[in-house]
């Protein structure tokens, strides 16, 4: 097993623990992904969220209609051009989910030892004695002893609010199973999840296909997240798919693991993905629960090997009604960044939580102290390690900008590039300082139009730990002259120094092509 990349050299005093921490231009190298929704889709609450640390912004179609997250994201633009903050955006798929629909919304209690009764048929309405769900065929799936859990929108693991089910027996098309605690089901919706059980369902459903091509398409969303990916080829068949779709041919496809196919398939997913969601929730139920930290060191461990984004879910479920996280929920955070992940993927904790703009800075703070304690030192040498000789070219001036610029101290690394490919492989090697990515746009044509790239490549960054996008002036081309070179890392360097992170005497680490050749150079700024 991978352990933790804690980097504790010598006793520290206990009392310095207590010491304010210095305020930071950007709240923490781990990136943010939070879910927007009904506690979360104002202007005010979304500029809010912004401010305290979010990047990345979640759109689930799990829930609501096309109408009202267009409302969202175009309040979401609002907020964007008010705090000039990047931020991505993140359509998530249904995928094979299991629903069940509880038109009258009234809470259902289900008590324990009780029976209560799975059904197909959904015009049926929710009781205490029957659930219908949105599957023909799961009284072919499952078989007497088999279990079966369900909670409101994505699962909480409360006791109060979710619930435990055993299959009793199965008659025709209906599912009778016993009901293992006391639990009251509130709210419209609620998923359903059969331990260790495939669903014979297309990872890529047909609402799924409709919501990106219409609403995905119209908004040139930057991520897809796929969710129940359960192999390679469901990776494979959404790339076609978007590649069908024009302006979609860029956004990235982060591939959710959350059941054990998924797991049990994770190297080839790893590869054909362009990141990975460790959905916690789903694959804590088919996981033991003493399995759970296993597969999360070594999951990120890889997605950090392969130079791709480790996303973890699932971290402070209790902010969703509290101000404060419990103490192993802060723990568990800090745990995730030093195991390596690049981002945290907040759920019901923005989506309907009560403290969305507090549980972001909160989660950021967390996030950021443990950074001053990963052991980048240790971690750097097992990649070059991994890496081997010979090593590509690219990667060869990656990690020896990361290398120059920690034998210099410096408080920066800036690249230019124009694909982002070379800004993320510096970023895979873990630098202790940011990297400002300057993304060059590139001037393309279908022969109908001209238009610029740059745009999806600055926001894909967004996902990566470490990286912080500009998009430079397109009149100044990544490959060009000495003279507008240097026009370009002065505008780096004024946005460095306006945000703080670059000061007088600073020395700063600068990594572009010049010509044919690839250069890294150090830089000591000046009063």
């Amino acid at each position: 097993m991978v352990s933790n990349y804690l980097l504790l050299e010598e006793p520290i005093r206990m009392a310095s623990i207590l010491e304010p921490s210095k305020p930071s231009f950007f709240p923490a190298m781990t990136k943010i992904v939070g879910t927007l929704g009904p506690n979360s889709r104002s202007v005010e609450v979304i500029s809010g969220c912004l401010n305290a640390g979010m990047s990345v912004a979640r759109f689930d179609f799990s829930w609501g209609d096309a109408e009202y997250h267009q409302e969202t994201l175009e309040n979401l633009n609002v907020a964007i051009k008010t705090t000039k903050k990047l931020c991505a955006v993140m359509l998530d798929t249904i995928g094979p989910e299991l629903l069940i629909v509880n038109k009258s919304k009234q809470p259902i209690s289900l008590q324990e030892d009780s029976f209560v009764v799975l059904t197909p048929d959904q015009d049926q309405e929710a009781t205490s004695n029957l659930l219908p769900i949105n599957f023909s065929g799961l009284s072919k799936a499952v078989k007497k002893g088999d279990e079966i859990f369900i909670g409101q929108y994505l699962f909480t693991g409360r006791e109060t609010t979710s619930v435990w089910l055993e299959v009793s027996e199965v008659k025709d098309k209906d599912v009778v199973c016993l009901i293992k605690n006391s639990a009251v089901l509130a709210g419209p919706l609620y998923t359903l999840h059969v331990s260790q059980i495939r669903i014979d369902l297309p990872t890529l459903t047909d609402k799924d296909k409709e919501a990106i091509s219409t609403w995905g398409l119209r908004n040139k969303i930057d991520f897809l997240l796929l969710s129940y990916a359960r192999g390679a080829e469901d990776v494979r068949q959404a790339r076609e798919f978007l590649s069908k779709l024009g302006d979609l041919k860029q956004t990235q496809i982060f591939a959710k693991i959350e059941n054990v196919e998924g797991l049990i398939n994770f190297d080839e997913i790893l590869q054909e993905a362009d990141g990975i969601i460790l959905a916690r929730g789903n694959l804590g139920i088919d996981l033991p629960p003493e399995k759970v930290f296993l597969y999360q060191k070594e999951a990120v461990y890889k997605c950090n090997i392969a130079g791709k984004p480790a996303v973890v879910t699932r971290v402070v479920d209790t902010m969703t009604d509290n101000l404060r996280p419990t103490r192993a929920e802060a723990t568990d955070v800090a745990n995730a960044v030093l195991d390596g992940c690049d981002a945290i993927l907040l759920g019901a904790e923005t989506l309907r939580g009560l403290y969305p703009i507090e549980t972001i800075s909160t989660v950021g703070k967390i996030c950021a102290e443990a950074e001053k304690v990963y052991n980048q030192d240790l971690y750097f040498k097992k990649t070059v390690k991994y890496v081997g000789e010979p090593m590509t070219h690219l990667e060869s001036i990656a990690s020896s900008a990361v290398r120059a610029a920690i034998k210099v101290k410096a408080s920066v690394i800036i690249c230019f590039t124009s694909s982002g490919r070379a800004a993320r492989l510096i970023a895979k090697y873990r630098p202790t300082m940011p990297v400002l990515s300057v993304v060059i746009p590139r001037l393309r044509t279908n022969q109908l139009r001209w238009t610029f790239s740059g745009a999806f490549e600055a926001r894909q960054s967004l996902m990566v730990r470490g990286l912080f996008p500009i998009l430079a002036d397109p009149r100044h081309p990544a490959e060009s002259s000495s003279a507008t070179n240097e026009s370009v890392l002065k505008v780096a360097l004024d946005h460095g120094k306006a945000s703080g992170i670059i000061k007088p005497h600073d020395r700063v680490v600068v990594c572009q092509k010049v010509g044919d050749a690839s250069v890294v150079k150090i830089i000591e700024l000046e009063d």
